[in-house]
């Protein structure tokens, strides 16, 4: 009798434990998950990181005086066979000036290939002033083979980093891109007019 009495309380708080331990390691699975989505609006909503800006709709007023140099540079990641270059290495914009350049990609393999661009700013704290208009980075590209494509970028420098004391000596942008392969690419959904097809075969 005294050690079935003992028993007891015993699976019970052992029971107690490895629920307690399972919530936790679900909670960190869960967090792990939401912390890259999280992190990613952090940085656009931020600049953090060198995270550039999505603009809304070009700046009011007329452009600055003060000039600043802005840099463009381009990578491509291992496993994806695209050549990919800007079309003017540095130009020298005003604050406030909307700007569009290009980069050109080139799909070097003889199959269809799927990429998509990371990008930030140098220095990174000028990110939350690198107000990007368009971007081939929204999306992912997806280049037959061989194909050649001009990608363009619209921006403009806000107006606000000149009333900034920290950037009084910033005469320098670098904007960077790096382009990765999307293996796994999400089906594309079928139009209204072909589901209706289908489902009237059936």
């Amino acid at each position: 009798m005294t050690d079935r009495a003992t028993r007891k309380p015993r699976f019970g708080r052992d029971a107690i434990v490895a629920g307690a331990c399972g919530l936790v390691v679900a909670l960190m699975v869960g967090a792990s998950y939401a912390a890259v989505p999280f992190y990613d609006w952090f940085c656009r909503a931020t600049g953090f990181n060198g995270t550039t800006q999505v603009a809304t709709a070009t700046p009011t007023g007329a452009p600055l005086g003060r000039r600043i140099a802005v840099r463009f540079d381009s990578n491509v990641s291992g496993g994806l066979p695209w050549k990919f270059t800007p079309e003017q290495t540095e130009i020298n914009v005003r604050i406030g000036e909307v700007v569009t350049v290009f980069y050109t990609v080139t799909n070097q393999a003889a199959r269809t290939t799927v990429g998509v661009a990371a990008y930030n700013v140098a220095p990174l704290t000028v990110g939350s002033y690198f107000q990007k208009i368009n971007c081939f980075c929204f999306a992912e590209q997806t280049m037959a083979p061989g194909e050649t494509r001009e990608m363009p970028v619209v921006f403009y420098v806000d107006p606000a980093l000149a009333a900034d004391a920290e950037n009084d000596g910033l005469n320098t942008i670098t904007l960077s891109y790096t382009f990765y392969p999307v293996r796994d690419t999400a089906p594309k959904p079928l139009a209204q007019s072909e589901t209706d097809k289908r489902k009237g075969s059936l």
